[in-house]
């Protein structure tokens, strides 16, 4: 039986980037955690929070936190504070941790790509990370595809490309971990 920590996850990977990054507002933490799972998948077939990615012009969005956004739940924000800062003509959101980071339910590879990412974006703002989360013939370009992918889910499935010596094993085990998921809510 497999047991989803996806919810703690996400939070603490929050927790994380808010931690060890800079300037991480809402859409930084967005494209972070976008990074986040897309790379893990790429790498195992499996996500780090499980989040859905939608296609929007400003690039990937996971809907289900893009929606949260504003009233956050209570385990939400137990761990997190928003903090509003203007911003010469406009207010943007800090998000700062109200609790340590809890390691508990990562593995090692999900705590190297959070202290990788963290390292690599630590002083940037979100707009620097557009060139990562909007790479061309990437999955977010793949979907978006000029506007007419607009609100498109963007699989997981795109991370993995087909010359990546490891694509096979990754999609078998992708499909694998994909099918215990299902029968389980069955």
């Amino acid at each position: 039986m497999l047991i989803s920590h996806n919810r703690e996850k996400l939070i603490n990977a929050a927790i994380y980037f808010a931690d060890n990054t800079r300037h991480c507002g809402k859409i930084k933490l967005i494209k972070l955690l976008y990074l986040l799972d897309f790379e893990h998948y790429r790498q195992t077939g499996v996500p780090v929070t499980g989040l859905e990615y939608r296609a929007m012009k400003m690039g990937p969005v996971p809907m289900a936190l893009f929606e949260e956004w504003e009233a956050l739940e209570p385990d939400f924000a137990e761990a997190v504070d928003i903090v509003p800062e203007q911003v010469i003509n406009y207010v943007r959101e800090t998000v700062r941790p109200k609790r340590p980071f809890d390691d508990n339910h990562f593995s090692r590879r999900e705590l190297r790509l959070l202290a990788q990412l963290a390292e690599r974006f630590q002083h940037d703002y979100s707009q620097p990370m557009i060139n990562v989360t909007h790479a061309e013939r990437g999955p977010w370009d793949a979907i978006w595809d000029n506007g007419r992918g607009n609100l498109e889910r963007i699989p997981y499935s795109l991370a993995i490309r087909d010359d990546d010596a490891h694509a096979k094993v990754i999609r078998d085990s992708a499909a694998e971990h994909e099918a215990i998921r299902q029968a389980q809510l069955h």
